[in-house]
């Protein structure tokens, strides 16, 4: 049984173009989940919220999107995901590579 060690959470919103509606960071989100995947395995847990969701978590005053928030922590606010940002924090906590 594995333990999840890492939760990210990513909050983003759709977005309104001339095609209609687009998802664009709920699939950074699962893009950015399974790049995680490889390196830390199953000890990480990447959750995408729309702004909108009933459950998405408290966001602090003045946030951007996306949002990225790993164990309460927010890594950063508007602009890019950046899994290296994403992973550094992994690592401080103390997430390791797993071995293939």
């Amino acid at each position: 049984m594995s333990v999840v060690i890492g939760i990210v959470y990513i909050i983003g919103a759709p977005v309104a173009c001339a095609q209609g509606i687009k998802e664009s960071w709920r699939e950074v989100a699962a893009w950015t989940e399974a790049q995680l995947a490889q390196r830390f395995g199953s000890a990480v847990q990447v959750q995408y919220f729309d702004l909108f969701d009933p459950d998405c978590p408290p966001m602090p005053e003045n946030a951007q999107l996306p949002l990225v928030i790993v164990n309460d922590q927010v890594v950063s606010m508007g602009g890019k995901v950046s899994i290296p940002a994403i992973r550094k924090k992994l690592e401080e906590l103390g997430l390791q590579r797993i071995r293939s």
